[in-house]
Order: C-alpha cells, then sequence, then structure tokens
C-alpha cells in the first residue's frame, strides 16, 4: 500500500513539473539528492556498524541472554499465554536490548525470530495472536536509551553537542512505551471481557 502511495507521489509531482514547465527542477533534484543520500549514508554507516558489532559480541558472549533473564520477569507478565522457556521470550529480549540502543536494523532478524516463534504457538494461523500485537507494539514504541541514527545524524549535520537528546529522548520513548503498553493491556482485558 505504501509503495502505491509513493508512486502516486511521484507521478503527480512529475505531471506537475510538466504542466508548470520546471522539469529541469525535477532533474537536478534527482541528481543532487541522490548525491545528498549517499554521503548521509556514508556518514552515518560506521555508527551503525560499530553498534550493531557491539551487539553481535553480546550475543556471541551470552549477555543478551543474561539480558533475557533479567526481563524474564516483566516479559512474563506482558506474555502470560507464552511459555516460560519458550525462544520467543529470548528473541524478545534481545529485540529489546538492540532497540534500547537504536540499532532498529540490529533489532529486526531478532523481531522476525521472536514472531516466528510466536506464530509457532498460535492457534489461528491467519491471525495474529494476542501475544504477537503485545509485542508489535512494544517493539514500535520501545525504550531507546542511546539513539544511534540520531547521533549519527547529528554528527554528520555538525551538531555542537549531538549527545544533548539522549535523556529527552529516553524520558521520552520511556512515556510512550509505558503508555503503549498500558492501552494494549487494557485492550486485551476488554477483548477478554
Amino acid at each position: 500500500m505504501v509503495s502505491y502511495i509513493w508512486f502516486f507521489l511521484i507521478v503527480v509531482g512529475i505531471v506537475y513539473s510538466f504542466l508548470t514547465g520546471n522539469i529541469s527542477v525535477i532533474n537536478e533534484s534527482i541528481l543532487t539528492n541522490g548525491k545528498d543520500a549517499l554521503e548521509l549514508m556514508l556518514s552515518i554507516f560506521p555508527v551503525i556498524v560499530l553498534w550493531s558489532g557491539i551487539m553481535k559480541i553480546a550475543e556471541e558472549a551470552g549477555m543478551l541472554k543474561k539480558f533475557a533473564k533479567i526481563l524474564e520477569p516483566i516479559l512474563s507478565k506482558l506474555f502470560p499465554s507464552v511459555p516460560k522457556y519458550n525462544p520467543a521470550l529470548g528473541f524478545i529480549a534481545s529485540n529489546i536490548a538492540a532497540n534500547m540502543m537504536g540499532l532498529g536494523s540490529a533489532a529486526t532478524p531478532f523481531g522476525l525470530k521472536a514472531m516466528t516463534e510466536l506464530q509457532k504457538i498460535n492457534d489461528k494461523k491467519d491471525t495474529a495472536s494476542v501475544p504477537m500485537i503485545t509485542f508489535l507494539v512494544l517493539n514500535t514504541a520501545g525504550v531507546t536509551i542511546v539513539p544511534t541514527t540520531v547521533l549519527a545524524l547529528r554528527i554528520a549535520h555538525g551538531s555542537v553537542n549531538p549527545s544533548e537528546i539522549i535523556l529527552p529522548g529516553a524520558i521520552a520513548t520511556f512515556c510512550s512505551c509505558i503508555g503503549a503498553v498500558t492501552i494494549d493491556y487494557f485492550i486485551r482485558k476488554r477483548g477478554k471481557n
């Protein structure tokens, strides 16, 4: 659906540029913005690679499993229908850890593995289960302590103090996470009645 929206917007922009005689602006924009996008990607790439490497080291060292054990009491409350030693809980904890470090790209494989494991215990294979929906809510509104990509962007654009957003960002994401999980809880409770 999103691809159709983007396609529509691009076509409307090109048609409008033809009608107004500004086709040269479109050509110039395509060439310039491609170069700018590549420069931006190359400037944030090292930071993402660094944190992805740190996460891989943490995974290999068993730190993510230890983090999963720390989160176990919270995850068992959020996912009461998931068996205690189901691998999904470990993948969910790993996804949360990666998201907390601002590594959405590193969190994605863990999220996909968690959804695969949750699907295995889903009674209705054509419908998302309650744990799947809760995980999606938690993943979308998750707490980010170190917003790696935002920091890299601020550094790339010459911010005087790129790390000044860490505390406000952590507070904002914590509030959004608590709000989303609370709403999910009440909707689940209401669905049982």
